[in-house]
């Protein structure tokens, strides 16, 4: 099996298929926290985003991102960006936990115990009711960020690089790098700008090198608004530091030991099968907590 076979293995490991229980069970939670969102608020505009929409979503790490945008004029939940974030929890909060995160609210299950992998992004459209928005963030002196959801997504789906991304996802939690996602793909599709042709073995090596001997001048940039968005904390010191020790020990393991210690063996059929049995035999036995398997 050559490197970029064993990676295409990794990869279909790693697939969340539509028709899993981990995907149902998001997808019914997702369409519940909707429907929510959508009783208390009308006049709001909510959908789908985050890695479901990119195609970058890997079992090892997933969510669901919904936004809930607020048309420019529209003050129903609030007259600030800081009042719609907390009056959009204050609602999730009735039937669920929720969680608060910089920009976004994770959403529990109702004893705060079982994670949703849903996390609600409240914001206000800066013109209208569609394009452009602004978010509340909880750090910084502005409280804001202007960005663009459509972007995002398209930068990240279009890239040409999703198989690397992917990949990088399922190293970050393998190695327990506290990056953020939307962080790390912007830093491997800016990596491999000129590199979209290269394997996928000769693509993470370069990544992995990037870290590795440039870490300190490693910066990105919203494609949504590269001037007016300071990402850089983004990208702290402590940020940099994981990525680069993280970067050299796996370059050392793939000289020494192969691609196989660093992303494990490839399952085989039978292993497959069996994995799958047991989920079905799990979610059986607790069909009324479909979270508690994830």
């Amino acid at each position: 099996m050559t490197e970029n076979d064993y990676l295409g293995n990794i990869l279909f490991q790693q697939i969340l298929s539509t028709d899993s229980q981990e995907f149902k069970d998001l997808q019914e939670r997702g369409s519940s926290v909707k429907t929510l969102l959508g009783k208390k608020f009308g006049s709001a505009r909510i959908r789908e985003a985050g890695s479901k929409k990119k195609g970058t979503m890997i079992k090892a790490s997933y969510d669901l991102d919904i936004t809930c945008y607020f048309p420019h004029d529209d003050t129903s939940a609030g007259e600030s960006l800081k009042e719609i974030y907390q009056n959009v929890g204050i609602s999730i909060r009735e039937e669920h936990v929720t969680i608060p995160k910089g920009s976004a609210i994770r959403v529990c299950d109702a004893t705060g115990k079982a994670d949703f992998h849903i996390d609600v992004v409240p914001g206000r459209f800066v013109d209208g009711d569609k394009g452009d928005v602004f978010l509340y963030i909880s750090s910084g002196e502005k409280e804001r960020l202007k960005t663009n959801l459509d972007i995002h997504i398209a930068y990240v789906r279009d890239s040409g690089v999703r198989d690397a991304i992917r990949l990088m996802k399922f190293w970050r939690e393998l190695n327990g790098i506290q990056i953020k996602t939307f962080t790390l793909e912007l830093l491997v599709i800016k990596l491999l700008k000129e590199k979209k042709d290269m394997a996928l073995s000769e693509q993470l090596l370069h990544v992995w090198e990037q870290f590795k001997s440039n870490g300190k001048n490693l910066t990105i940039e919203d494609p949504a608004n590269p001037n007016g968005n300071d990402l850089s904390e983004l990208l702290n010191n402590g940020v940099l530091l994981q990525l680069f020790t993280a970067a050299c020990f796996t370059l050392e393991t793939i000289e020494k030991d192969g691609w196989q210690k660093v992303f494990g063996e490839v399952e085989s059929d039978e292993e497959q099968r069996v994995k799958a049995l047991k989920r079905v035999s799990v979610t059986t036995e607790h069909r009324s907590k479909p979270w508690s398997i994830i």
